[in-house]
């Protein structure tokens, strides 16, 4: 599979470790040449040095031929916009954004954006693990939940 994941810290970098280790051909951008440490010296990935927002850094890192594509910076709203760039602009099908914000997690899951929270991921977990509840589907975590209804309101 080709896979490019915009960003390469804690997140990006493992993500991009697991799947080169497992054969895969990852191609990631990243604007700072430091977070590439991360890495380490050994890795089979390709390094693409800019900023995703720009066309020709995605065509770069050749998104137009990718398989997937994981937006995964510390900012949500240019996960979000490069996602929906590489959706439209390029066609790739499988597209997710790492998205801090579960309201508009939300938002982008409605629009058919595939969307990660890891706050509300963690919180889930650890919530049945306090109540001795077994562990559930990813799916089942990774949403708004009811109860943070009130952050709409307003």
């Amino acid at each position: 599979m080709r896979i490019v994941i915009m960003g390469c810290g804690r997140t990006g970098s493992i993500l991009a470790l697991l799947m080169s280790q497992a054969g895969h051909q990852v191609t990631i951008i990243e604007r700072s040449q430091d977070a590439l440490l991360r890495l380490g010296k050994h890795h089979n990935c390709h390094i693409v040095l800019g900023d995703g927002l720009d066309e020709d850094t995605l065509r770069r890192a050749e998104v137009n031929k990718a398989d997937a594509f994981i937006a995964c910076t510390q900012g949500d709203n240019t996960n979000l916009m490069v996602a929906q760039m590489v959706r439209e602009l390029f066609g790739v099908q499988r597209v997710a954004a790492k998205v801090n914000d579960p309201v508009r997690a939300e938002a982008y899951r409605q629009y058919g954006i595939f969307t990660l929270t890891s706050g509300s991921l963690l919180a889930g977990y650890l919530r049945d693990w306090l109540l001795g509840q077994p562990a559930r589907n990813i799916e089942e975590y990774n949403q708004f939940y009811p109860e943070l209804q009130v952050l709409l309101q307003d």
